[in-house]
């Protein structure tokens, strides 16, 4: 069963571009637009009329833009006009929120699992589903962001976190809430979210790279994201920072994975201490100055900008957006991560303009609500 939504604008051509270019870069000024999108004004009048007309565009108050005559009235979209729900999955627990057509929050909500099993974890979204339909009860769609392989925006084909293979979640999900789902790797979602509502919107090329459980990497190129069925394999984990580093569990030495997760960073710091401590933790005493926590963060850090170098090396990203949980870690080994951009990058090349995330959750569940505004928007599935 696929569940269809409307369309957003009855138009898939130049009509819903003058929409799109509205939602993403919005309030927008006509001679903006037009520019953007190469229109002449009579065009660019012809093609948003119908728009207005129909309540998907709105003017919105006047502005003075510097130059001679009158006032513009930009153009904009009614955010609150459709709303979408974002749920990302952990190995135990499920994290929610509710969204407007440009992914701004309103609520947010989490359950734990009661065990990985599918119907259990369904069950578990569906719940959240209900809850916030209760204080948001007009939602067009649902987007749920996985730390795996996803195929047909459906079939979890591989999620080891949970042990799962060849789960369609996207179709339980469905009959359980009457929604249409998009399900994604977290990391695509992430990225799409950077794209068109954060730190990417505007640049023509950017990297994503998310620190975490795992490491996760994106990319945009002339405006699209590069996504194949690769996607979700987690292959950035595998990039060599370090010939002398730790064993990952796949065998490699000093990959990125065995160097920048959280639980790298957390087991080295507690190996060397003589007892447990978290990622946070091994953070906090590195900053306090304790000599063994510091090692490993620095370490981490040089890793990190290498993996940094590597990326701008060979993708010549516009701006690189860091995120994920982990993120902390570029604040607290800043000279390191320098450190280590500067053994890979020739000095004569231009400085990275490097981006950080919040890293909280709620940067996940916000992506899975744009992949879900993504197939509203352009009719995808």
């Amino acid at each position: 069963m696929v569940i269809s939504t409307p369309p957003w604008t009855p138009d898939t051509g130049a009509s819903r571009l003058v929409a799109l270019e509205v939602l993403i870069n919005g309030p927008i000024s006509r001679s903006d637009i037009a520019r953007k999108l190469d229109l002449s004004p009579g065009s660019l009048t012809r093609l948003s009329t119908p728009l207005i007309d129909s309540g998907l565009l709105v003017e919105v108050e006047e502005r003075a833009d510097g130059r001679a005559g009158r006032p513009t009235r930009p153009l904009d979209i009614v955010p609150n006009s459709q709303h979408f729900l974002g749920m990302k999955l952990t190995g135990d627990a499920v994290l929610a929120v509710v969204t407007d057509l440009r992914a701004n929050i309103l609520h947010s909500r989490s359950l734990p699992l009661p065990s990985r099993e599918p119907a259990d974890v369904a069950s578990v979204i569906a719940q959240l589903a209900r809850q916030l339909r209760e204080l948001v009860p007009s939602v067009t769609a649902m987007g749920v962001g996985i730390g795996g392989l996803v195929a047909d925006h459906s079939v979890v084909l591989s999620a080891p976190f949970l042990g799962w293979n060849d789960i369609d979640l996207g179709r339980m999900l469905e009959a359980l809430t009457g929604l249409p789902v998009v399900i994604d790797n977290d990391v695509v979602a992430f990225t799409e979210s950077e794209h068109w509502f954060g730190a990417g919107r505007g640049a023509d090329r950017f990297a994503v790279i998310t620190l975490g459980v795992g490491i996760g990497y994106g990319l945009v190129i002339h405006d699209e994201i590069v996504v194949d069925a690769d996607s979700g394999l987690g292959l950035v984990g595998h990039w060599p920072l370090d010939p002398f580093g730790p064993l990952c569990p796949a065998g490699h030495r000093g990959c990125a994975r065995s160097t920048l997760t959280l639980s790298a960073i957390s087991q080295a710091v507690s190996l060397a201490l003589g007892r447990t401590v978290d990622y946070d933790e091994a953070l906090s005493l590195a900053i306090l100055g304790d000599p063994l926590a510091r090692r490993v963060v620095d370490d981490a850090g040089r890793g990190l900008g290498r993996l940094l170098a590597a990326v701008a090396n060979l993708t010549s990203p516009q701006r690189i957006i860091l995120g994920g949980e982990g993120v902390r870690l570029v604040d607290v080994a800043t000279d390191a991560v320098h450190e280590g951009i500067s053994i890979d990058r020739d000095p004569r090349a231009r400085p990275l303009n490097i981006v950080t995330t919040p890293g909280d959750d709620s940067e996940w569940c916000r992506g899975a609500a744009v992949i879900a505004i993504q197939r509203y928007v352009l009719g995808k599935r």
